[in-house]
């Protein structure tokens, strides 16, 4: 079946609110149509009220980089999914390698945030992904089926279908190196046929899954060309105008 691709900017901690108003204001009017693609942007929590309100009525789309799973509490410095639906963001950035290696993210949690954000309709963006030393020693293909099986844990099918997958190599984010796009694809096929295991071939024909790591304008066309490959989960190509735009310019030609 036919997947409509979804590219989406991670700007990681960058940007201040200004900033991350004036990029939207250059891009909004610019991006294909939703009929084409998702066009996203996920930004730090500071800008996402703003910046909701700059993409009204155009085809861009916001995301936020993170999420709680509890609605509200005693958890100093996070944001909610109530927070986040209140303000029309649209989507969440769940399990980064970044907020696993560094903040303590588990399977665990990035299950109950998943299973939070389609409480309060958001989309989730799940990431998962193997180090170089568990591609190197063979054992990607069961690190990723864990991460993905987790993540689904008591998911119903209708909603499993709208997860978005991002598979992101984690010896290629921000390195420079890149998965080539026949390896990006085997791994994507992989987390298709073991979300058809998890459920049947249906949902896992519906289920979008991005590559991430190190993705250039110049070599999306290649990634997007592949059988299991429905668009990109992209970092510092994201933070310019043109560069985003040239990313989304690649699914429409």
């Amino acid at each position: 079946m036919s997947r409509k691709p979804i590219i989406a900017g991670n700007w990681k901690m960058n940007k201040t609110v200004k900033e991350a108003h004036e990029f939207v204001e250059a891009v909004k009017d610019k991006v294909p149509s939703a009929d084409l693609v998702d066009s996203v942007v996920a930004a730090p929590f500071l800008a996402l009220d703003r910046l909701v309100a700059d993409a009204k009525g155009s085809d861009l789309k916001i995301s936020a980089e993170n999420v709680h799973f509890e609605n509200s509490g005693a958890f100093t410095g996070e944001v909610s999914p109530v927070m986040l639906e209140d303000l029309g963001v649209q989507y969440a950035i769940i399990g980064h390698s970044e907020r696993r290696a560094m903040f303590a993210e588990t399977d665990e949690t990035v299950n109950k945030k998943v299973l939070a954000s389609f409480a309060h309709h958001l989309i989730p963006i799940v990431c998962v992904g193997e180090t170089l030393d568990e591609r190197e020693g063979g054992k990607w293909q069961s690190v990723v089926k864990n991460q993905v099986t987790k993540a689904f844990a008591g998911v119903p099918s209708d909603q499993a279908a709208d997860v978005v997958v991002a598979y992101e190599p984690i010896w290629a984010i921000g390195t420079g190196k890149s998965a080539s796009s026949d390896d990006a694809n085997e791994v994507c096929a992989y987390i298709r046929k073991t979300v058809a295991d998890l459920y049947d071939e249906t949902v896992a024909a519906k289920v979008r899954i991005q590559y991430g790591g190190s993705v250039k304008p110049a070599t999306i066309g290649d990634l997007l060309a592949q059988s299991d490959i429905d668009g990109a989960l992209v970092g510092g190509a994201s933070l310019q105008p043109e560069s985003f735009l040239a990313l989304l310019d690649a699914v429409k030609g």
